[in-house]
């Protein structure tokens, strides 16, 4: 009897293949947070980080925010407010302090550093022109992930936080410069713009970054003669087209420089710091040939400013002499348009926060996303920002390498 033919599908019944093994995408665990909102306490800041409505989107997606009393009452918002949103108001730093998350606008200080406890997250403010070590090593102490929010960019490479506050200061900086040009502030006694048969105001803007356009627009728009300086010709270039008209534009020339600065009635400093390092592109013999009662206002002080003879000033006292020429430095001009900032500030942190709880918490999203990773100067102990660490001559470690270790 003949042996019956095995088919295909016998022989490899019979045969020790086996399949293979797969990994399948583990569906990521939901992340919720426990936000704290302390209120400020430095440099008569005005803003607070999420608004009422946001605060009510994120306690309805199951967030728990607590809001430190009249925490929002320089931006326009109640405590009431908050409560009706769904926040929890406590009555002292002590108590907002508690919280996983730590949303803030200003730099912390010692005594607000005193109150965080390890493996907590903090986002402010870096201001690294002024930062002291000893705040820095407090942070290293504490074990604290701390986030400079001047630091974190998006998707595209562009700083979305520092855009929002740069379009707000390029806005409001024509209204401080017409104020203080005006004789009832001991000024010029002269018009920012110009009128018929009257020679212009002459602005000069050093930087052509978001300031620069925003405040530019808005001292053409009243008819000033504008001249822009900027060491990027990308930068000079970008902004004529933005503009949409044929201004003056130079590379920061000394000799240029300093010959225009002669007979300008408004100069703005807004020249970002590169690399973690101020620039001071105005010196103090350059001041001093200035006309008297001319006005600086140096918008890049909170990185150490652009002008030799700039210092630090607030909102209670935001003025100085010297050289005859009056210094407005005041590191938080949007804090002057307190509630249009938050505004600004709770559309850029709220969809971050609820994109970090669907990643898994904050750790996740930092080694998720690299735009958001940039933000991160101090992790678990360890200092994490190259720029930060040549600062103070510290040691630091490369997050990204840490970000490879860890898979």
């Amino acid at each position: 009897m003949t042996e019956k033919k095995k088919t295909g599908f016998e022989a490899l019944a019979k045969s020790s293949l086996v399949p293979q093994e797969q990994m399948l995408e583990v569906r990521k665990r939901r992340h919720t947070f426990f936000l704290g909102l302390p209120r400020e306490v430095s440099l008569q800041e005005n803003r607070i980080s999420l608004t009422p409505d946001a605060v009510a989107l994120l306690v309805n997606n199951g967030h728990d925010v607590w809001v430190e009393t009249k925490a929002g009452l320089g931006s326009k918002f109640t405590d009431k407010d908050y409560s009706e949103a769904g926040a929890k108001i406590v009555y002292s730093p002590q108590e907002v302090y508690q919280a996983d998350v730590i949303l803030k606008i200003e730099p912390p200080t010692m005594e607000e550093i005193e109150l965080m406890h390890s493996g907590q997250t903090l986002i402010s403010a870096l201001q690294l022109g002024h930062l002291k070590v000893e705040c820095l090593q407090a942070l290293l102490k504490r074990k604290v992930t701390a986030l400079a929010y001047e630091f974190i960019e998006d998707k595209v490479g562009g700083m979305p936080i520092i855009r929002a506050m740069s379009e707000i200061a390029g806005s409001t900086v024509m209204l401080i410069a017409s104020e203080y040009l005006s004789t009832g502030n001991n000024g010029k006694g002269i018009i920012l713009g110009g009128i018929t048969g009257v020679p212009p105001t002459k602005v000069v803007i050093i930087g052509a970054g978001t300031v620069a356009e925003y405040g530019a627009r808005a001292a053409l728009g009243l008819g000033a003669d504008v001249q822009i300086f900027d060491n990027h010709i990308y930068k000079l270039r970008r902004i004529k087209h933005l503009l949409g008209m044929q201004i003056y534009t130079s590379t920061i020339d000394t000799i240029t420089l300093s010959d225009t600065l002669k007979t300008a009635d408004v100069v703005i400093g807004a020249l970002r710091a590169e690399k973690g390092k101020a620039r001071h592109v105005i010196t103090e013999e350059m001041v001093s040939q200035m006309k008297p009662d001319s006005l600086i206002i140096d918008l890049s002080i909170d990185q150490g400013g652009c002008v030799e003879t700039s210092e630090i000033t607030d909102l209670g006292r935001p003025v100085f002499r010297k050289h005859d020429v009056i210094h407005y430095c005041v590191p938080n001009v949007a804090s002057r348009v307190a509630h249009t900032a938050t505004n600004a500030l709770s559309n850029i942190f709220t969809p971050t926060i609820l994109r970090a709880a669907e990643e898994g918490g904050v750790e996740a999203m930092i080694f998720s996303h690299k735009w958001f990773m940039k933000g991160v100067y101090t992790y678990k102990g360890g200092l994490t920002n190259e720029h930060v660490a040549r600062k103070f001559g510290l040691k630091y470690k490369n997050i990204e390498l840490l970000m490879a270790a860890r898979f």
